[in-house]
């Protein structure tokens, strides 16, 4: 009797067999299978069109450092800052004015806007160009007068056609990005006594650029892009290097893929360029900052190095 309920105590007092493990069994994607089979079909399809073309492919690595080609990509790069400076500066007076309460510079600003991004580049670029038509002289008198064809040079042409179309663009987004910071943060700093610059400067713009550069980061890639539309005004740059040297050597189809290499290698130094700046106006505004691609590299070869050493 005595050992029977020593036997049922002991049973009770067991603890239950903890939970068992979950299987888990990963989802079978066959739908992705069948993307990634019918993308490399694709790929290797026009891989193997191009192998069978008449392209001189040795023409593209013997003119990728050609001395024409390093000037064209130096002027280009110039002429991409300088719009894009013009564009940021007349940007921001535009936002100013469409933001002001006046309605004549409110009008102004929004006529501009309107104007400039409602017709194209390249118009405006042939209508800076052809101005010598209407006008022959152009007088500044005291400080500058001469011929028109004078004084509207491929370089200037270019800078206005890109600068004063880009300042249209930069405007809506510097006004996006003062309308995205809260009202309060200036009624609080005027509150302990700042002055609007002072407001502006340390409260108002640095919050706003959180707003303000990824867009801005696109258009100077963009900007860089579009300057290849100025050799239709005269003006040397890569893409009119790339077509004077295609055609004295006889390789133009050549000589457009190099620039185009040319173009990916400057835009991904910029895209590159526009993540760091994107990260570091991100500091307040998240908890955790996000990671750089070495960072992530770094933390992909530590995970597989550790999944090595596990097995």
């Amino acid at each position: 009797m005595t050992a029977d309920i020593d036997k049922t105590a002991g049973a009770k007092d067991t603890p239950p067999a903890g939970p068992q493990a979950i299987k888990a069994i990963p989802v079978r994607h066959y739908g992705r299978y069948l993307t990634a089979v019918i993308a490399i079909a694709i790929l290797v399809a026009i891989v193997y069109a191009f192998g069978q073309g008449k392209i001189n492919w040795h023409a593209v690595p013997d003119y990728f450092f050609d001395d024409r080609i390093m000037t064209g990509v130096g002027k280009t790069l110039l002429l991409t800052v300088l719009s894009m400076l013009i564009g940021i500066a007349g940007g921001i007076v535009l936002a100013i004015m469409r933001l002001s309460k006046n309605p004549v510079t409110s009008s102004i600003a929004w006529f501009y806007i309107w104007f400039f991004r409602g017709t194209p580049v390249l118009v405006q670029l042939f209508l800076w160009f052809n101005l010598g038509l209407v006008f022959e002289y152009i007088n500044l008198m005291p400080v500058y007068k001469d011929y028109w064809s004078n004084f509207m040079t491929p370089l200037l042409t270019a800078l206005l056609g890109l600068g004063l179309n880009e300042a249209a663009y930069m405007a809506e987004i510097c006004r996006a990005g003062l309308l995205a910071v809260d009202e309060g943060q200036t009624e609080a700093a005027q509150a302990l006594g700042m002055s609007h610059s002072k407001t502006l400067r340390r409260i108002v713009i640095p919050q706003a650029m959180r707003v303000i550069v990824p867009p801005t980061g696109n258009e100077v890639i963009n900007m860089l892009k579009t300057t290849s539309l100025v050799a239709a005004v005269q003006y040397p740059e890569l893409f009119r290097y790339a077509q004077d040297i295609g055609q004295v050597s006889g390789a133009p189809v050549e000589m457009y893929f190099l620039a185009a290499a040319w173009y990916l290698v400057m835009t991904s130094v910029l895209s590159v360029g526009q993540y760091y700046i994107e990260r570091y106006y991100a500091r307040g505004s998240s908890r955790s900052l996000p990671a750089t691609p070495w960072q992530k590299v770094r933390a992909h070869l530590t995970s597989f190095s550790s999944r090595k050493v596990t097995a």
